[in-house]
């Protein structure tokens, strides 16, 4: 990526960052509870020369929060479909290209692409697209979310313990997801279109499961063989089958 077109991207989100926290949010001024959390998803791969200025707008969005009267939570979820082209991505899942997959036919897309945002499940728009991502989060603020916490997490050994309470969304049909992410990650990579490059990430999602709604249920997520815990976070969300629009959301480290 030329060092040009890398600061141009940088400089569009910094503008949208000044624009957005110019003006106040009519959904914000009608939230005093707090902001409203809203889901950031990243299609991306180590394979595709495209998805470093994406991958570094992730970064920001979650560094800098650029949207008045929302939490962003961020989603990095690297794609396998590039790993066949000289380089596979260490990150990379089968699952995120369902996931992708699926997406695609619920915004009737002719294919998937990378770099891809997703936001609130809602509405999805290329992951360089600074302006279109802050006007696709502030478009979510209309919609409100009911609360969602995580509660009682706690690691035994290599297995994470939890429970959520659902009875803010007890009214909400959907189905509960929860994503395990570390907080950074990083990756020399040594051949492929970004051979050479030094890459680094946040929030990249290393499980991502499907959990049962029962009330009072407890859930359980194992940490992959050869996978140090180190620094990580859960992100719960209830979601529109589809998948479609986020119905509500919590994170917390663990």
């Amino acid at each position: 990526m030329p060092v040009r077109r890398f600061a141009l991207v940088l400089c569009a989100l910094a503008i949208a960052v000044l624009l957005c926290r110019n003006k106040i949010s009519a959904a914000a001024a009608d939230n005093p509870s707090g902001p409203t959390p809203v889901l950031a998803e990243l299609f991306t791969s180590e394979g595709c020369s495209s998805c470093p200025p994406a991958d570094d707008i992730l970064a920001k969005l979650q560094a800098l929060q650029p949207v008045a009267g929302a939490r962003v939570i961020v989603l990095s979820e690297h794609v396998t479909y590039w790993d066949h082209l000289g380089w596979r991505d260490p990150f990379s899942d089968e699952i995120f290209t369902r996931r992708q997959q699926e997406y695609g036919n619920r915004f009737g897309l002719d294919d998937v692409y990378t770099p891809q945002m997703v936001i609130d499940g809602a509405q999805q728009t290329g992951g360089s697209n600074s302006r279109a991502i802050v006007k696709a989060i502030e478009a979510q603020l209309a919609v409100p979310k009911p609360p969602l916490r995580i509660q009682d997490a706690a690691w035994a050994e290599g297995t994470l313990h939890f429970s959520v309470d659902l009875s803010g969304a007890s009214a909400l049909k959907g189905d509960l997801y929860a994503a395990l992410a570390s907080d950074q990650e990083e990756s020399s990579v040594e051949r492929g279109e970004n051979q050479g490059r030094h890459l680094q990430y946040v929030s990249v999602v290393r499980v991502l499961q499907l959990l049962k709604t029962k009330p009072g249920e407890s859930y359980s997520i194992k940490l992959p063989k050869g996978l140090d815990r180190g620094k990580m976070h859960l992100v719960v969300f209830l979601q529109k089958s589809g998948p479609a629009r986020v119905l509500a959301i919590a994170t917390q480290p663990v």
